[in-house]
């Protein structure tokens, strides 16, 4: 099994930065796509950014250009800078890793979530 460690949500006011970061531990074969997810009050849980294992890199529109999501495959790591934030990205932060726990089986383990609030 693979565990998850989220850090660095917190309150920021508008315009300002947090770097979310996601620690895999466990049993890893092969980290395969790593992504941040968020779930506001009320909404569904979306997709914030999508990161490859060759690095190629997706955004939901809503973040393009503000957010940029990065990995250290050394260290079975994901990070989200965030920019620029606005009060509408408040919402509890989600990482997903899909894997390779041996050279048969895929799978998928989400964090814990981060809170992130942005005030105006």
């Amino acid at each position: 099994q693979v565990q998850l460690v989220e850090s660095g949500g917190g309150l920021v006011q508008a315009g300002g930065s947090l770097r979310l970061s996601c620690a895999s531990s466990g049993s890893i074969f092969r980290l395969n796509e790593m992504g941040w997810y968020r779930q506001a009050p009320g909404k569904q849980r979306e997709l914030v950014a999508l990161i490859t294992s060759g690095g190629t890199t997706n955004y939901a529109d809503s973040v393009k250009g503000r957010f940029t999501i990065s990995r250290d495959n050394a260290k079975n790591t994901v990070y989200l800078q965030m920019n620029s934030l606005k009060p509408e990205d408040t919402a509890v932060y989600y990482c997903n890793v899909d894997y390779w726990q041996d050279a048969f089986r895929k799978k998928s383990s989400w964090g814990q979530g981060t809170q992130v609030t942005v005030s105006s």
